[in-house]
């Protein structure tokens, strides 16, 4: 059993300074859950309390059905992936991926069959004899990941470990972690300010600003009907654009939108362009409204647009969500 279960749990530094405020967490077995925010959100110390790496001010966490508050990390039963790799400089593939279950005193012949399986696993099979240094970022990622493989863990625990690469190798990094997770069926918690790698890698995503959870859900669910407007600004790429209206905030996503003629009927929003970004397979639209709000629309990419040309969009009603001008929660 690898549920993981966070009851209420509160981090608080000397000097009173409270980076993770009555989080209620639960990871259910073989789930694959992200937890996204921006930086200082508190993501990264909840996963360091997971882990044992920090300790709670307050509150439960239990890895499968066993209470690990005072128990260190080596007894948790969990594999961490560092963001910087964590790889001794001096050893081969090989002995970094062994050194956790040399220390574990794990036979040598079980060392080498659990570590020639994650290689085959990783495409790391012709690489064991080479040294870190020799190594492209993405192969030194594989072989931390490697190395959290062979323990065999209840539980993986992923600390933005994408975050030193380029764009194109996150994207196959992406797809990798993908299918390991696939093939494994273990639980895994990855933690990300990268609300993209959320969307494509999640079952769950757990939204955190401030210290406090704002939303838990799939990944289209946060898309669809954020909770709140911190939600609705930072998941999607342009977010969802929030209008004040009637003494509410009306939220639509740049897609709800479709070009009109300003005096057409419905939920229409109209505006002078002001830049227009073409991105191959489409184009935003970013124009702003005579209450000088900005909006983006997403267009075909034929669809041409100069700057200062007036335009309008009909907003479809079914993906409209309102918001509390007061409190940003979403409502009816």
């Amino acid at each position: 059993m690898s549920e993981v279960v966070l009851e209420n749990v509160c981090k608080r530094y000397e000097g009173g300074a409270l980076a993770v405020e009555g989080v209620s967490l639960t990871v259910r077995e073989g789930e694959f859950l992200v937890l996204v925010g921006p930086s200082g959100c508190g993501k990264s110390t909840t996963l360091r309390m997971v882990a044992g790496l920090e300790d709670i001010t307050s509150g439960r966490i239990s890895i499968g059905g066993v209470c690990v508050n005072s128990l260190p990390p080596k007894d948790r039963d969990i594999a961490m992936v560092f963001q910087n790799y964590a790889l001794y400089p001096h050893m081969t593939v090989f002995e970094n991926m062994a050194f956790g279950l040399r220390l574990r005193r794990v036979p040598r012949a079980e060392i080498a069959a659990r570590v020639q399986e994650a290689a085959e696993i990783l495409g790391l099979r012709d690489y064991m004899r080479r040294l870190p240094k020799q190594l492209s970022g993405g192969q030194r990622q594989r072989v931390a990941v490697g190395r959290a493989i062979v323990r065999k863990p209840k539980v993986f625990l992923f600390d933005e470990p994408l975050s030193n690469l380029d764009a194109k190798m996150r994207v196959e990094m992406r797809g990798e972690l993908t299918r390991l997770h696939r093939r494994l069926g273990a639980t895994m918690i990855y933690v990300t300010h990268d609300q993209v790698e959320a969307m494509t890698m999640s079952d769950r995503i757990v939204v955190m600003d401030k210290g406090r959870v704002q939303q838990v859900a799939p990944p289209l669910e946060v898309y669809r009907n954020p909770a709140n407007l911190f939600v609705a600004g930072f998941i999607g790429t342009p977010p969802m654009n929030t209008l004040r209206r009637d003494g509410r905030v009306m939220g639509f996503r740049p897609e709800a939108m479709a070009l009109c003629d300003a005096s057409a009927a419905g939920d229409v929003v109209g505006g002078t362009v002001d830049v227009v970004e073409p991105m191959g397979a489409e184009t935003f639209v970013q124009f702003i409204t005579a209450a000088g709000e900005r909006v983006v629309a997403r267009v075909a990419p034929d669809t041409a647009f100069r700057p200062g040309a007036a335009v309008a969009f009909r907003v479809a009603a079914e993906h409209v969500r309102w918001f509390d001008a007061q409190t940003g929660q979403e409502v009816a």
